[in-house]
């Protein structure tokens, strides 16, 4: 992987270069102008290649600059013009330019010149080749880094008093420094360095003290090459690419978050701060299997819309966000207040152009950061059907026909929290579960030491802010408290009574599987609200039993996230 600097005032040029050298898998920074580009170099010393994009006469000239600099004479430069320019072309070759190039970029040329910049690092050029110094001198390659360690502190420390000695004119002092640093340089075989004192001795000769404290910055320069040469590894955030850059990211907020507990930092963040981020969403979040899944199938054209609404109903963000669309484009273009609950219904009003601009706009959530098992994406989706579909048998077994669908939608979206807290905030989804496991509590309470809230008292506000209708935002509130939900306490006690039916039998995974199997369902909050309304005649026994066989069906059906029938 070679790092590239690109000098050219184009975004189209800069695209273009990055695309090429993206698939190359190399790194690009790119600048606007010759002195930025001595700017950027004179900082970022681990670039390996230069091309040119400036016109001939700036860019001779700033090659030639290149060419003067005690340290910068050896990186090479491919220069691009419009046009070839015999003259140019000459000036070029004799200012010694790796190429001179003709646009457009071509992938095959651009790779052929990464490949000669690489095969003889310039920057070896500045220093003695580590095997032969150091057979030569008989120490051993750690003895050899201690040197130049030393030799980079010395260096750095160096400047403030051979500034004070241009200020002073103190040509004796600045003298015996110089020869000190050189000495340990040339002991160190840091030739860049050994040539660079040199040239501030000959301006302290010379009595040359202005340029001599021009010159100075070449010490620090000179530190950082030798650093650069003992942390091959080490970049600096303008080299990184924007994967790269993501990974440093993942690796702060992954220790903030996990560190949190041993450094006394909880809450990690306070509840207000979490409601922000999340109004902040332009939707749900929907995993990016799902999502793509999801977008072949809009984006096919398809003569029935029936494929779309399977995939729909199959999928809590999904779900959720064409519910929201729906409802969205209803109140917008009907001006209708009332929402559609119904997820077939939603689908069809959104129709396929609509459903091609969702899937475009999707609010993406990387299943990756999902996986922290036992708890993993393709677990917790099996959760999530299991409680639909469950909602939907214990509506038929109780004989509430009227609650059915909604049941199953409400089953499917019941736990939508979780999918928005780790869409905000990844790590500390991954944080909390681990917390939970390590201390023996529920989710619900490892989320509220580390957010001071809970990912069910997320859902609701979020609900609320996209006009989710009612009765699914009173699932998603009230699932642990069914008679709080009102006009809808029935219906959220189905959906609390089926995803208690799915833990018992341990259906997939959301995160907090009861230990044991908690009060008997009889003795249940849920069964509390729905007791009073069952049929006569009702016997625990052959229900436990007819839920229990439906629940090891699904499991059958899901294991290894097999597509699920229609629910």
């Amino acid at each position: 992987m070679a790092n590239v600097l690109l000098i050219d005032e184009s975004e189209v040029a800069r695209k273009a270069l990055r695309g090429i050298l993206t698939r190359g898998n190399h790194r690009l920074s790119a600048v606007g102008s010759a002195e930025e580009a001595w700017q950027f170099l004179r900082i970022h010393v681990k670039i390996d290649l230069v091309f040119l994009e400036l016109g001939p006469r700036s860019g001779l000239d700033f090659v030639r600059r290149l060419r003067q600099d005690c340290f910068l004479k050896f990186l090479p430069v491919a220069i691009y013009a419009a046009q070839a320019d015999r003259g140019a072309v000459r000036a070029a070759a004799e200012l010694g330019a790796q190429n001179f190039l003709v646009k457009p970029y071509d992938d095959e040329h651009i790779y052929a010149e990464i490949q000669r910049a690489v095969l003889n690092p310039w920057r070896q050029r500045l220093f003695e080749e580590e095997k032969s110094f150091c057979a030569l001198l008989s120490i051993s390659v750690d003895d050899h880094h201690h040197a130049l360690d030393a030799l980079r502190s010395a260096l750095e420390a160096a400047g403030p008093l051979l500034g004070a000695c241009a200020a002073d004119r103190d040509g004796e002092t600045a003298a015996a420094r110089l020869a000190e640093l050189a000495a340990a340089a040339e002991a160190a075989g840091a030739w860049g360095a050994v040539e660079g004192l040199a040239a501030l001795q000959a301006e302290r000769e010379a009595g040359n003290w202005d340029r001599f404290a021009a010159r100075l910055p070449d010490l620090a320069f000179a530190a950082r090459m030798i650093f650069e040469r003992l942390h091959p590894s080490f970049l600096p955030d303008p080299l990184l690419t924007e994967r790269e850059r993501m990974a440093e990211r993942e690796v702060r907020e992954r220790d903030l978050w996990f560190g949190a507990e041993g450094e006394g930092r909880l809450p990690v963040v306070r509840p207000e701060e979490t409601q922000r981020r999340l109004a902040a969403l332009a939707g749900c979040p929907v995993v990016d299997s799902s999502a793509a899944m999801f977008h072949m199938l809009a984006d096919g054209h398809p003569s029935s819309l029936i494929p779309i609404m399977e995939r729909v109903e199959k999928d809590p963000g999904l779900a959720t966000q064409v519910l929201i669309a729906a409802n969205r484009s209803r109140r917008e273009e009907e001006g209708i207040e009332s929402t559609i609950d119904d997820l077939r219904l939603a689908v069809e009003l959104l129709g396929e152009i609509k459903l091609v601009q969702l899937a475009q706009g999707l609010v993406i959530l990387e299943e990756r950061l999902l996986h922290a098992p036992p708890f993993t994406w393709p677990r917790f989706w099996m959760f999530q059907i299991a409680v639909a579909r469950m909602a939907g048998h214990v509506c038929d077994y109780l004989e509430l026909p009227s609650l059915r669908g909604q049941a199953c939608t409400g089953g499917l979206l019941h736990d939508l929290g979780k999918l928005l807290l780790a869409r905000v905030y990844p790590h500390g989804w991954q944080a909390i579960l681990a917390y939970a496991r390590r201390h023996g509590v529920s989710t619900a309470q490892a989320e509220r030491t580390f957010l001071g809230c809970t990912a069910r008292e997320l859902a609701g506000p979020f609900a609320q802010q996209h006009r989710l209708p009612d009765c699914y935002r009173h699932v998603m509130c009230f699932l642990e408290k069914p008679e709080e939900a009102e006009g809808n306490q029935e219906l959220v006690a189905v959906v609390a009574l089926a995803r208690d039916l799915c833990r018992r039998n341990h259906v997939g995974h959301d995160g907090d599987q009861p230990h044991g199997h908690g009060p008997p369902l009889e003795e249940t909050r849920a069964w509390r609200v729905l007791g009073p309304r069952i049929f006569t005649g009702f016997q625990w026994e052959p229900f436990e039993a007819e839920m229990h066989a439906r629940c090891q069906e699904i499991k059958r059906e899901l294991h290894g996230w097999v597509e699920a029938p229609a629910l």
